[in-house]
């Protein structure tokens, strides 16, 4: 008793089963999650440290190279790369994609543990760590604006309260907060002043630490009551800083209103954020790898109404950029193309059998395999993405071919004059092998994408695993419901009264059938001719394969871009922020913009980089009074020449991308990085490359991260004269760190967040170089030395008159402060050596003394790939040009320069990724290819009829890439993955051919030529049907309409274009190939038999007549 068998005699249960499964897999439907892509985020975790005021090339030495030694000797590390700016180090870490990202976070954090004790005491707090890609787009950005309250309000409000709660929802990975600071109180050193009464930067420093203690203090206990005690020892608002008493002279107190300007204002002065023209506090989240874009989005938009209660009523709080909205228009629009295939592949159906009950029949296979997977993808813990329902999308065409087979059969058993119910059970039975092999054969083409490793791997495993669900599910209700409904259902072909459409359709499959039959004959006759053409298709596979534009994913549109404003390195941030506002102006007026954003100066360089965003309008609106601009490369082309006329910087825009690989910031879409055994190679041989690939017609926007063109100040000590005047190179430091470096001294400790006291000299006194020669070092509070340093009790008096006013008694002095403002400062490592209250006039030596002052170059930037220094060269694509022209460009470039072999090249990020997946491209199609004709062969048992059923590929694998090529498709892993469905789908046409051929040899004992002769005449309609079901499922993905529609054409376009060709040709090659192939089988056979029979020295039957 067959399958089918048992339940045809069993409708009842049968129906209810079916009806359950539905229920099932609809409910699954609506709580399947919503995502753009699976899971394919690379275990990213970026690393960042700073230390305010230090150069690129001090954070680089003394911050990252210690951190990179401990990094690097987690396991799993696949890339490391750091990026060193003024007074920040940020390094990103990149593990192997099946690292559990959380397990390396806490590696991370034993390794920043274990760095510690080799970094720099300056540096205030440790390291923190996120689990981040930096590279990545925001999710969201919000905007905080007011009309009434400054940035810096602003910006404490969102510290407070926005950033706090948004790090709390599940899945976000940062909250950064750009566009301003924190509030604090800035102390504005007049150094003239403080010359004239004799007061060190470091004593007040001291002193203002001091004024600031917020220290315990105990309790008093009376009886049965305690007393905590309180006392005003903090200082909260520049008020309370104004009448601080820093020093006497004269028996008269100085105050410290009376050397400086103290004000309320912020921590950086030097920020500017811009939202939708107005002056805002922009709130950029990123999420984590491995969570959910939409529900991480919902959630946060969700928390918003509470934010806004929360904040003050000033404060407006707003979305002005939004992945979501295109990643749910995307997936709309494929659920849309669902439906659409679904219905085509039914239209199909109908118009070969020209009966409405017989259409019903896959008309219910088709949505309940549908049904049935969503079922199966809600326990396997998928979700509804793109490639997931691509994957269903395509499958509507092919998992109807299992209903079609059976119906078809059953129908030509009916009209032969078999009963329904003995036709179904029989039919059924037939062709019961035919569709497992069918379904077997087309899963064991995914084999090779589940074994696929890295971001590709990762990327298609889901549409692998959805497409091999599918087709079980197809399997499961082809040999039972559908069986089922044939039993009891009136399925006679062209039983209804014909109209003019299904007249027309009878006619156009009987003059397709006559045409068929009479070159069928042909073809037989003539074999030579046919294996003439497989033999051109063949060689065409490996010429077009070569010929064909490459590149990794098609280029999507998101309705997003985004850009780094690069200026001249050595700009000042007023200037930038003149070239900020430009550029924003033209983003503003383009009029496919609906918001923007953006900042400047809160990068690390200074004022020489800038940030801006925008979100765009849909499609229908973009265009321009005299254009019709509808893509993002297209409004981007329209801006370019615009933002190309603002001289002195220049902004790189790019569009957002779904699938981005790499952890280092670009100012374009793919990068070349250089590795250098010296800084001085990289800056020699980084700008000659760059400015030969800019000529190159291949690429656009080629920039690159080397940034040693920044003007310095380099002060050249005259040691002996230091020496002798008693100043040392540490006093020298604090003295100019103390006026130039917005230096946090102290603390103010407040319930909701803690602020600092940020001390410099006046703006007028760090506008120009000249003023340094208003800087004066003091020859008190010295660095401790001598026996200073010995374990001597600290304030040990020494009676000896001679050197009571010597320069040990000083720095005894310097010994006693150190311990007493360490005591009241609260920050970590580099306590004052000045006094708290200076009592006595100090020697103040002017820095021209001692030092003079030589212009010079310095790095803004100082970046490292793994223990190397390194540059990154970006680019963006000209249009139209694929990726692999653009590999070529620089690899020519690089030989035709002579670079030498200290520099070493290659490509990251997703050119990276592009050449690692270029190369296993043909390993991949070789091993699915012999994983189907594994699986042929077990089920045939034969050697030979798998390669019968594997002569259908070549002609498949010349239409995919023509279709690509005539319609200007570049050949990605989209394209890739159609070529291997094309393996799995046109083979059935052989199946269906052979599996009847040698039912007819065997049952009627028929020579090979009559049997495939037969068998493809008799098979010609259920091969029609497949096809074109699998043409028209596939058909809407082709055309591609909709959001997101670039990443789903490439796939439709290669299965179309190679079903078409396939069908044409194989329909004439699959027979004469038998033919060919069944002679050789039964030489070999013959000549096994002969060597065998004369090894056992048996005489060898006579040949069957």
């Amino acid at each position: 008793m067959s399958i089918a068998s048992i339940f045809i005699r069993r409708p009842i249960a049968t129906a209810l089963l079916t009806v359950g499964l539905a229920l099932a897999g609809g409910l699954a439907f609506f709580l399947l999650p919503v995502s753009p892509l699976p899971n394919i985020d690379i275990p990213t975790i970026s690393v960042t440290a700073s230390i305010p005021g230090a150069s690129p090339a001090v954070m680089s030495s003394s911050v990252a190279t210690p951190l990179e030694r401990h990094l690097g000797a987690i396991a799993s590390v696949t890339e490391m790369t750091s990026s060193s700016t003024e007074g920040s180090t940020r390094i990103t870490l990149q593990f192997d994609i099946a690292r559990d990202i959380d397990g390396a976070a806490r590696d991370v954090q034993a390794a920043i543990s274990a760095a510690r004790a080799d970094l720099p005491a300056a540096l205030r707090s440790n390291p923190t760590y996120r689990k981040i890609n930096p590279a990545d787009f925001p999710i969201l950005v919000l905007a905080l604006t007011s009309k009434t309250l400054t940035p810096g309000q602003i910006y404490d409000a969102a510290s407070n309260i926005v950033q706090q709660k948004l790090s709390q929802v599940k899945g976000i990975g940062d909250v950064e907060l750009s566009g301003a600071s924190l509030p604090a109180v800035r102390i504005e050193l007049n150094p003239r002043a403080l010359s004239k009464y004799g007061i060190s930067m470091e004593d007040v420093r001291a002193a203002i630490s001091a004024a600031n203690a917020n220290s315990p203090k105990g309790s008093v206990e009376e009886g049965n009551r305690r007393l905590q005690l309180y006392i005003n020892d903090t200082a909260t608002g520049a008020d309370d800083y104004k009448t601080l008493i820093v020093a006497y002279r004269n028996n008269a107190a100085v105050r410290l209103s009376d050397v400086a300007d103290v004000s309320e204002g912020v921590e950086n002065v030097r920020n500017l954020g811009i939202a939708n023209g107005q002056p805002a506090v922009l709130v950029n989240l990123t999420k984590e790898p491995g969570a959910n874009v939409i529900d991480t989005a919902d959630a946060v938009i969700a928390l918003l109404p509470e934010l806004q209660r929360a904040l003050p009523p000033a404060v407006d709080l707003s979305v002005i950029s939004d992945s979501t909205g295109a990643i749910r228009n995307s997936v709309r629009d494929v659920e849309q193309t669902l439906v659409m295939s679904t219905l085509l592949v039914i239209l199909v159906v109908f118009l070969f059998l020209r009966n409405l009950r017989a259409t019903l029949v896959p008309s219910v296979a088709v949505p309940l395999s549908l049904l049935g997977t969503f079922g199966l993808m809600f326990m396997f813990g998928y979700s509804l993405d793109t490639l997931s329902l691509m994957a269903l999308t395509i499958s509507t065409g092919f998992v109807v071919d299992d209903a079609i087979v059976v119906l078809e059969n059953v129908t030509r058993l009916v009209e032969q004059g078999m009963p329904r119910f003995q036709a179904a059970i029989t039919g059924a039975r037939e062709v019961s092998f035919t569709v497992l092999s069918m379904s077997l054969s087309l899963v064991a083409v995914f084999f090779p994408i589940l074994l696929l490793g890295g971001l590709p791997g990762q990327l298609f495993h889901e549409f692998a695993m959805t497409l091999a669900i599918a087709i079980f599910m197809s399997l499961i209700i082809s040999l039972t419901v559908t069986p089922t409904m044939c039993a009891y259902l009136s399925i006679r072909t062209g039983e209804d009264r014909e109209n003019f459409i299904t007249r027309a359709a009878r006619r156009s499959f009987e003059a397709s059938h006559y045409f068929y039959e009479r070159t069928l004959g042909w073809a037989l006759d003539n074999p030579l001719t046919i294996m003439f053409v497989l033999a051109i298709a063949i060689v065409l596979n490996f010429v077009l394969f070569a010929a064909v534009p490459k590149s990794l994913f098609p280029s999507q549109d998101e309705g997003r871009m985004r850009g780094f404003v690069i200026a001249d390195q050595s700009i000042s941030f007023q200037s930038m922020e003149k070239k900020f506002l430009q550029f924003i102006k033209i983003i503003h007026d383009d009029p496919a913009v609906a918001s923007f954003g953006g900042y400047v100066g809160s990068g690390g360089r200074g004022g020489a980089t800038g940030y801006i965003f925008a979100q765009e309008k849909p499609v229908s609106q973009r265009h321009g009074p005299n254009d019709n601009v509808r893509t993002t490369d297209e409004v981007i082309d329209r801006l370019r020449p615009k933002l190309d006329k603002v001289a002195g910087a220049r902004l790189f825009l790019q569009g957002a991308q779904q699938v981005r690989a790499g952890g280092r910031q670009s100012n374009a879409s793919y990068q070349y990085t250089l590795e250098g055994d010296t800084l001085e190679d990289l800056n020699e041989w980084v700008p000659k490359i760059a400015l030969a690939l800019q000529s190159a017609p291949e690429m656009e926007d080629v920039n690159s991260d080397s940034e040693d063109k920044g003007l310095e100040i380099n002060l050249v000590i005259d040691r002996p004269t230091a020496s002798r005047l008693g100043i040392t190179a540490t006093q020298i430091d604090n003295t100019l760190y103390d006026a130039f470096g917005q230096r946090q001294v102290s603390t103010i400790y407040k319930q909701t967040n803690q602020y600092h006291v940020v001390m410099e000299v006046a703006p007028e006194f760090w506008q120009s170089p000249e003023t340094l020669k208003d800087i004066y070092v003091s020859t008190s509070g010295g660095a401790i030395s001598g026996t200073q340093a010995t374990g001597a009790v600290t304030g040990t008096t020494i009676i000896n008159a001679a050197s009571a006013a010597s320069a040990a008694d000083i720095a005894s002095d310097a010994v006693r402060n150190q311990a007493q403002n360490s005591i009241a400062t609260t920050s970590r490592g580099g306590t004052s050596t000045g006094a708290a209250v200076s009592t006595r006039i100090e020697t103040m030596v002017p820095l021209a003394e001692f030092a003079k002052f030589v212009p010079g170059g310095a790095p803004l930037a100082v970046n490292h790939q793994g223990p190397f220094v390194a540059q990154t060269i970006s680019f963006n694509l000209a249009a139209g040009v694929p990726l692999s022209a653009a590999v070529a460009a620089i690899q020519r470039t690089m030989v035709q320069l002579h670079v030498p072999i200290t520099i070493h090249g290659e490509f990251a990020g997703t050119a990276k990724l592009f050449q690692q997946s270029l190369s296993n491209e043909p390993l991949l199609i070789l091993t699915a290819i012999l994983t189907v004709y594994i699986v042929l062969g077990v089920l045939y048992e034969s050697f030979v009829h798998p390669l019968t059923i594997l002569s259908t590929l070549p002609s498949a694998g010349v239409g995919a890439v023509i279709a690509l090529l005539i319609f200007k498709i570049n050949f990605s892993l989209i394209a890739l993955i159609g070529v291997i469905l094309l393996i799995g789908i046109v083979k059935k046409n052989a199946i269906i051919m052979i599996d009847f051929a040698i039912d007819l040899q065997r049952r009627e004992n028929l020579p090979a030529k009559e049997a495939i002769y037969r068998a493809c005449l008799m098979r010609f309609r259920p091969i029609m049907m497949t096809t074109l079901a699998a043409i028209l499922g596939a058909m809407p993905l082709a055309i591609g309409f909709g959001e997101g529609s670039e990443l789903r054409q490439p796939l439709g376009v290669s299965v179309v274009g190679g079903l078409i060709l396939s069908q044409t040709l194989t329909l004439y090659t699959t027979p004469v190939i038998y033919l060919y192939l069944d002679r050789l089988r039964a030489k070999c056979k013959r000549g096994w038999e002969r060597w065998y029979h004369g090894m056992m020295g048996d005489d060898m039957p006579e040949p069957a007549e």
